[in-house]
């Protein structure tokens, strides 16, 4: 092509607080960076990231330009960024403009429809109304599993031939440091624990506190990570059993930490998009015990055991084969060492840029 292809990056994500959605659009952007700087795309790819005036990417982009925008706030997508939108415009956080056609945007899942009990009405509302839109309006749609595929097709927002799974990855955990956390070592008498990363109620949580009396019994305790933000918890229920800590928001550091210390990673979600803490696990070597729901079993595969997330007894099954069984924690550590390569930023960033070069030629 005579002219380089031009792409926009929606990063009102970078004025976001960090979930596993902002994760990923980050770790995209600084993937789609460094392939922008190889010099197959040097000339024929110009991309810039479009952001919320004040806001700024914790990471340093060299091919990408960085463009502030005045405004902000959940209207700015569909009132602002509409007028700096240059070619094709990358949308990797559930919403963009819907003024915008030549879009590729990307939806995680669909839990505001799934499980709608865990978000406020108003953000549920919203993105009920605004993903179907979207999904009909925007050129190419993705999402980060089969799972996701199925369900969007399932509930009518899109047909398959318009969508492309493009996952998560693992790499992002190599800049962790739990040496640096304060979870780094286990304190004098501490007792072995499960870790569990997230309260809204899809996460449920409250199959594992179920279990935790016995779970005292056999010496364990439950570490429940997880800043409350605006969605419902399972631990506004009742009171917490006392081998139960509540850590609130803990840094990466810490989480890397709490993964290489605990004798599993618990995930007993009804639902996910994807799931990247337990993808997280796996690369961090440790065992992770997931839902047999939703996402789950394409990504971990057989590097982890598995439960009913309705029956609290399947959970403490499986908990104590892990405690029983050594042998059993370290295959899972190799098999998830090994399930985890199978998902790269690096990867999926080459994925994204094939779908833009798509577009140009089918506009050619």
């Amino acid at each position: 092509m005579a002219d380089a292809m031009m792409m926009t990056i929606n990063g009102r994500f970078v004025s976001q607080r960090a979930t596993g959605v902002q994760r990923y659009a980050r770790e995209i952007v600084t993937e789609l960076d460094r392939l922008l700087q190889e010099k197959r795309f040097k000339s024929s790819v110009s991309a810039k990231l479009a952001m919320p005036a004040g806001s700024e990417l914790d990471a340093p982009l060299r091919a990408i330009r960085c463009e502030q925008i005045a405004g902000g706030g959940p209207l700015w997508d569909q009132t602002v960024l509409p007028f700096s939108t240059e070619g094709v415009l990358l949308s990797l956080c559930n919403i963009g403009p819907l003024s915008v056609a030549k879009q590729i945007i990307c939806i995680h899942d669909l839990n505001v429809f799934i499980t709608p009990e865990s978000y406020s009405r108003a953000f549920r509302s919203y993105y009920r109304l605004m993903l179907p839109l979207l999904a009909k309006r925007a050129a190419r749609i993705v999402t980060v599993s089969q799972f996701s595929a199925h369900m969007l097709t399932g509930f009518g927002l899109c047909k398959a031939e318009k969508l492309t799974v493009i996952p998560n990855g693992h790499e992002h955990v190599r800049r962790w440091r739990p040496s640096l956390s304060r979870y780094a070592s286990m304190e004098a008498g501490q007792r072995p624990f499960i870790f569990m990363l997230g309260i809204a109620l899809h996460k449920n949580v409250g199959t594992l506190l179920a279990i935790a009396e016995q779970l005292d019994t056999l010496g364990l305790d439950i570490l429940v990570a997880g800043a409350s933000g605006k969605s419902f918890s399972t631990l506004d229920a009742g009171p917490v059993p006392h081998n139960v800590r509540i850590l609130g928001f803990i840094t990466d550091d810490d989480i890397a930490a709490l993964y290489q210390n605990a004798l599993c990673f618990a995930f007993p979600s009804l639902t996910e998009g994807f799931g990247l803490p337990a993808l997280e696990a796996l690369a961090l070597g440790c065992p992770v015990i997931a839902s047999n729901a939703a996402s789950l079993l394409e990504v971990c595969g057989d590097a982890a055991l598995y439960a009913d997330p309705a029956s609290p007894r399947d959970w403490l099954c499986q908990i104590k084969r892990l405690q029983d069984g050594l042998d059993l924690a370290q295959m899972l550590r190799v098999k998830g060492f090994r399930q985890a390569k199978r998902f790269s930023w690096a990867k999926s960033a080459e994925l994204y840029l094939d779908l833009v070069t798509s577009l140009y030629e089918r506009a050619d």
